[in-house]
């Protein structure tokens, strides 16, 4: 029996309002949880005041481009692993070589990306002198 229109409609609008619930949620519990300040700057030095704890040394850091990289190398491959458990996990037995060949492209081409990567010095961490600001 298929469900109709107005079934549909709200599987769907329950479906949306779940969704924006679970976007809230962590929004209202921090909010609920956190601390309340009634001051955001620390009286006897001037600076801002982050979770109760004093700041040490300067907040503005500068972080190289290599960090960066290096970041969305990590993130390309953590997708890629949500990817290949799922597909190693649905393919069929009968064709279980086609499948295994097809993983097995996939993984080749992942790793020509990592080499591409390397040859390119993402990897190379070079450390750079900076001077305080003043």
């Amino acid at each position: 029996m298929k469900p109709d229109f107005a079934t549909e409609v709200v599987y769907l609008f329950t479906f949306c309002l779940g969704g924006l619930a679970f976007a809230a949620i962590p929004f209202v519990i921090v909010r609920l949880l956190s601390a309340r300040h009634t001051r955001n700057v620390d009286e006897r030095t001037g600076q801002a005041i982050e979770c109760g704890i004093e700041p040490i040394g300067d907040a503005w850091i500068r972080y190289s481009a290599v960090y960066y990289l290096y970041a969305l190398v990590f993130v390309a491959f953590a997708v890629d692993v949500l990817y290949l458990v799922p597909v190693a996990l649905v393919y069929d037995r009968h064709f279980a070589w086609r499948d295994f060949y097809e993983l097995l492209l996939f993984v080749a081409i992942l790793s020509l990306v990592i080499v591409y990567a390397w040859k390119k010095g993402v990897f190379t961490w070079k450390r750079q002198k900076t001077t305080p600001a003043s």
